[in-house]
């Protein structure tokens, strides 16, 4: 197909007029569909409700180690969810807390702890004079809000198929003001990118300058497969003992998109120095996360084998959403030389990359034609795309018609979008 760069400007005007009645017709459709969220569809709800009713029926409350739980008491979480988490992501039951149903909000209470208190013994980061932290880009937004909250500046350093560019990674980190760094190793939000194994090895064998560094490593897909062949990500922690890095990293994961994302059970995994830290100031921020919540979620699915099951459900149902973005994607833009993106092993987001800076207007388009799309830019700290081209694709929630009708709007937007980019 011949690139739109090389269109004369006959053909493209044609191109133009075309793709502009096209626009103007699915327009008169009154479409209605939000794809502004990554938010498991009713089918993938109803599913977890059915395994919800059975838990619901138990009438067992006490943990396998004889504790009531419904009662005060194990701040750090019920012992079955414990050694659930930790079999998940491959670390000692006692380098594990559990949460509530957020492992946003843990995130934040750590980030703020850190600010108000420090960690590792340091000063307070509201203490210290400038506070970077390292903004994976494209990211996810909210990860960026918690920082822009606290008023921590944030370097961007981009990612490709293989992680963040390490080589900036590890100069940024020799300066002792750059404290952490936000990431989703797998499947990334929004690119769907898993970090390969030598940049899970370079990130823990990193000896940055300032003692408080912290990685937030958000492990929110390691079971979100969409496709049987999936990817394989690193145990951090495995490389972060061999080089004595252990304090750097702080893990997070939910089932926020396996049951329900308003009353599933997060976790952290961290280090025994850490994890000791985040106790004492637990000790005085709460008497316990829901614990007969924690305790239905390891009846539920008392393996890591049994959360990979449902999982594959979940994936059943995502496959074929994934596959109605990506073939429109391939069928209207493929060859053009206006966009590109990748195919993702899992995870809940495609990433789309418009390479005439002008994805603002593509995603303008789409709204006035009843589209709605995650903010263009928010994939970016301060909600500011330098280069105006990524916009994140959630296929989660509609319909695999809906879908169609929407990725098919999409790539007409991008296609207008570029045109006039171009004349």
């Amino acid at each position: 197909m011949k690139r739109l760069q090389e269109f004369t400007k006959d053909e493209l005007q044609a191109f133009v007029a075309e793709n502009k009645k096209r626009y103007d017709d699915i327009k008169a459709q009154g479409l209605s569909i939000d794809m502004s969220r990554g938010k498991p569809s009713p089918v993938q709800l109803d599913m977890a409700f059915e395994d919800f009713k059975k838990a619901f029926e138990i009438t067992d409350y006490q943990s396998k180690t004889g504790f009531d739980c419904r009662n005060y008491g194990l701040l750090d979480g019920v012992q079955e969810a414990k050694e659930l988490f930790a079999e998940l992501l491959g670390v000692e039951t006692k380098n594990i807390i559990m949460g509530g149903n957020a492992s946003l909000e843990l995130m934040f209470s750590f980030i703020s702890q850190c600010w108000s208190h420090g960690i590792g013994g340091c000063k307070p980061w509201s203490q210290q004079e400038d506070v970077k932290f390292i903004a994976v880009v494209p990211g996810y937004d909210r990860h960026f809000g918690i920082a822009e909250y606290f008023g921590i500046k944030m370097v961007n350093v981009p990612i490709s198929e293989t992680g963040p560019d390490m080589d900036k990674v590890e100069e940024l980190v020799k300066d002792p003001s750059v404290k952490g760094m936000f990431c989703v190793p797998k499947y990334s939000n929004p690119d769907g990118f898993t970090y390969s194994e030598e940049t899970v090895e370079r990130l823990a064998k990193m000896k940055p300058a300032a003692p408080d560094f912290r990685v937030i490593w958000d492990n929110a897909y390691i079971i979100h497969e969409v496709y049987e062949e999936g990817d394989e990500l690193a145990n951090i922690f495995d490389y972060a003992k061999k080089y004595g890095t252990e304090d750097n990293f702080v893990e997070f994961c939910s089932t926020s998109k396996v049951t329900f994302p308003g009353a599933g059970i997060s976790a952290l995994a961290a280090s025994d120095n850490n994890i000791k830290e985040i106790l004492k100031r637990l000790t005085i921020q709460i008497i316990s996360y829901d614990k007969m919540n924690q305790l239905r979620h390891a009846k539920m699915y008392p393996t890591v084998d049994a959360l990979k099951a449902v999982m594959k459900k979940h994936a059943a149902i995502m496959r074929p959403k994934f596959d109605a973005v990506l073939d429109m994607l391939e069928k209207e833009l493929g060859g053009l030389g206006i966009a590109s993106w990748h195919k993702p092993g899992g995870g809940y987001f495609v990433s789309l990359n418009v390479d005439t800076g002008s994805a603002k207007y593509a995603g303008q388009l789409c709204k006035e034609a009843g589209l709605t799309l995650t903010g263009v830019g928010a994939t970016f700290p301060y909600k500011n795309d330098p280069e105006d081209k990524n916009i994140r694709i959630a296929p989660s929630y509609p319909s695999v018609e809906e879908l169609e009708k929407a990725a098919e709007l999409l790539c007409v937007a991008v296609k207008l979008a570029a045109a006039e980019a171009l004349s």
